[in-house]
């Protein structure tokens, strides 16, 4: 399905937002995620589906100053 990650338009397999953290290697433990501008806690995530046309924003932690 296609769906937009981080403002690009991707084709993928996963339907959980859990499953696309780890279709795309992200390391879900270390990203925050939105769903359609949404705010999706770590523990929720395996529940969360996705589906086609939907926009995910996956944002990793940036250290310094």
């Amino acid at each position: 399905m296609k769906i937009e990650v981080n403002g690009k338009t991707l084709e993928v397999a996963a339907t959980t937002l859990a499953a696309l953290l780890n279709e795309l290697d992200y390391d879900e433990g270390h990203v925050a995620t939105a769903l359609n501008r949404g705010f999706v806690r770590k523990t929720q995530r395996a529940q969360t589906k996705i589906k086609e046309g939907d926009a995910v924003e996956i944002v990793s932690p940036r250290q310094g100053g």
